[in-house]
């Protein structure tokens, strides 16, 4: 587990920063569940009975037991990772398993990133909706997209000042949620009937549109994933602890909303149950207040948003990205281009749907596919730390059963909504898999050779004033993870293509490790004074600054007299001034020669043009391109041998 002695600290602090960072998601769920599933089935032409609402309320209240608490809280957020959770953290513990666990683990992350643009646009627009209570004339569209924008506006900035008040804002909701719930509880206690599981089964055993129902009753745990995302903000006692609170809070919500239905049954499916529970004169200061816990909802998954692509990019997942930090907040980052493309994609979204009902089809299903990749991923987790056998089956065959049913009834919203979120996930996927699979067949040509053997022709390089000197300090970023082994095309560019004689080489390599926030490096002297090399192991959150990283190793080698950067010119030696430093970063590009597959070749392409569109490598290590040189080569070498050349007599 952590070794972060804080992680498990329960405090008042850590209890309310949970509220604020956690639960904005499931916490707004209370305003599109129970509308959702009875315009489903009102629609379909079913009358609103006492079994139909109970079952109902059955099924949310032990979705959420079954899933959020029993799954997420007391068995996943025990998979952290030195404190840290998500999808990629937990892929991150059991890649080494086996290499097929990189599937669930990118299909989770673009259904969690598809999710993302869903959630903002539907929780503001349910929120925003509630006008129309007071105000049956006002436009909800021009209000909504204002608020979204300016949301995603605002990200740039930083959200560290909001985020402090985002833990108070939830406390306030959540007791505002239980509150109205208790105010219709009370008027008919036989409500609390839901609790039994019998209505839940009777249900989904005998009514023809249970598997409907399930798709809308999926939405009230839509939130779950951030429980796991965000432990490493908040701790996991502190999400325990807190979630006892948030439960009780949104099942009496649910309650409530379920005792107004039962007591109106001609329902409406112009209604929404959570509005009409409110008392009138407190509907403007509920909708006020559920639009601002829209847009924390939003801000959660928005942040979410960026931290799963600044792992993505790390892991080799994603490619190359501007990454900011605009505050000093621990794990405050700013993605900008996943920002803009979430912010197009909600307008979109409020654009082509209009209203929440009709958003309803949309959401759910690319999360169930995340729910089931965690569970795969879990199951890979307890093999790893050698839970017994049987515990695993049973907990695979309960989840699996549980989500696959959730997947079917969600499949029913594909044609309402449902392929938007399938349309974009699957774009995702095409991204993440490509760059994935094309790094693979990029290291399957890379030729290696033993470095011993060109020890001495370096060292005499080094020394060849025919030569003229290419720079002080040479440096080449390689992705050779033994010290014995060099790519053969760094050999060809020092020696060969163009023969770059300097005072000191220097080696630098970068191994992401599975550990969140690892800093350490270690330095190998191949040949003293000649040629160096850096091996940088750096946490999957770790930003990859290379050049100040390798500042900072150098700083450190002279202050101990390791090495000697200074210049060896005459005129400046004499003044003991620093020589000049190079990077050369070797771009590979495809040959037309290449011997690829189709498959092969068409990744290699969509790679290729991913690449041009992602950040270029000397700014995605954070080097300055003044003294940086981009080489071409070629991905795969065309010898003599790989030409047929028939002679013709004279």
């Amino acid at each position: 587990m952590s070794n972060n002695k804080n992680f498990n600290a329960l405090t008042a602090g850590g209890l309310l920063v949970s509220l604020g960072i956690v639960y904005g998601d499931i916490g707004t769920s209370p305003l599109y569940t129970l509308k959702a599933i009875f315009n489903s089935v009102v629609g379909g032409g079913q009358v609103v009975t006492s079994d139909l609402v109970l079952g109902a309320l059955s099924c949310i209240i032990w979705t959420l037991t079954l899933q959020t608490t029993v799954k997420y809280v007391i068995i996943t957020l025990r998979a952290d990772n030195k404190g840290e959770g998500g999808i990629f953290s937990l892929y991150s513990l059991v890649r080494k398993n086996a290499k097929w666990l990189v599937i669930p683990a990118v299909v989770g992350g673009c259904a969690l990133l598809a999710d993302g643009i869903i959630t903002p646009s539907i929780t503001v627009t349910s929120a925003i909706e509630g006008l129309q209570l007071k105000f049956p004339t006002v436009s909800v569209i021009p209000i909504v997209i204002a608020i979204i924008t300016g949301l995603f506006v605002i990200q740039q900035f930083g959200t560290n000042l909001v985020g402090k008040l985002f833990g108070p804002i939830m406390f306030l909701w959540f007791g505002a949620l239980g509150l109205l719930g208790i105010l219709f509880v009370i008027k008919d206690p036989t409500i609390f009937a839901a609790l039994n599981p019998y209505y839940a089964v009777k249900l989904l055993a005998s009514n023809p549109m249970a598997l409907l129902i399930l798709g809308g009753v999926f939405l009230c745990t839509t939130g779950a994933e951030a429980l796991y995302s965000d432990m490493g903000h908040c701790g996991r006692s502190n999400i325990r602890v807190s979630w006892v609170f948030v439960k009780i809070m949104l099942i009496l919500n649910y309650l409530g909303q379920g005792v107004w239905i039962l007591h109106h049954g001609n329902y409406d499916t112009g209604l929404n149950p959570f509005f009409e529970i409110v008392p009138a004169p407190y509907l403007l200061f509920m909708v006020a207040l559920a639009t601002v816990a829209a847009v924390i909802a939003s801000q959660a998954m928005i942040t979410g948003s960026f931290t799963l692509i600044s792992e993505a990019v790390r892991l080799n997942l994603w490619p190359k990205v501007r990454i900011n930090y605009p505050s000093n907040q621990k794990g405050q980052i700013y993605v900008p281009s996943i920002n803009w493309i979430l912010w197009a994609g909600c307008i979109a979204i409020v654009l082509i749907f209009k209203n929440s009902g009709a958003m309803e089809g949309a959401y759910g299903l690319a999360i169930n596919l995340t729910f089931l990749s965690t569970t795969i991923l879990i199951a890979a987790y307890m093999k790893r730390k050698k839970i017994p056998v049987y515990i695993i089956g049973i907990f695979l065959l309960i989840y699996v059963m549980i989500e696959m049913t959730f997947l079917v009834g969600n499949m029913s919203k594909f044609f309402h909504g449902g392929w938007v979120t399938v349309l974009i996930g699957s774009a995702l996927f095409t991204v993440m898999w490509s760059w994935y699979i094309a790094r693979k067949i990029k290291n399957r040509f890379v030729k290696y050779v033993e470095i011993e053997d060109y020890y001495q022709i370096i060292s005499e390089l080094s020394e060849d004033i025919s030569v003229p000197k290419y720079s002080s300090q040479l440096v080449y970023l390689t992705s050779a993870n033994f010290k014995t082994e060099i790519e053969s095309k760094i050999i060809y560019s020092i020696i060969q293509k163009e023969p770059k004689r300097a005072d000191v080489y220097w080696l630098v390599h970068v191994d992401v490790v599975d550990e969140p926030f690892t800093r350490e490096y270690k330095v190998e002297f191949l040949i003293p004074g000649k040629l160096i090399r850096i091996d940088f192991k750096l946490g999957f959150r770790v930003e990859q600054r290379v050049n100040l990283l390798y500042r900072k190793v150098i700083e450190e080698l002279v202050k101990n007299g390791e090495v000697d950067i200074t210049s060896q010119y005459t005129s400046l030696n004499k003044h003991k001034i620093a020589g000049d430093f190079r990077f050369v970063l070797l771009e590979k590009h495809l040959s037309k020669f290449s011997k690829l597959s189709l498959y092969e070749r068409t990744i290699m392409d969509y790679y290729f043009i991913l690449k041009r569109l992602s950040l270029s490598e000397e700014r995605s290590f954070g080097l300055d391109s003044s003294y940086v040189d981009v080489e071409k080569v070629p991905l795969i070498f065309v010898t003599p041998d790989d030409i047929e050349l028939t002679r013709l007599p004279v």
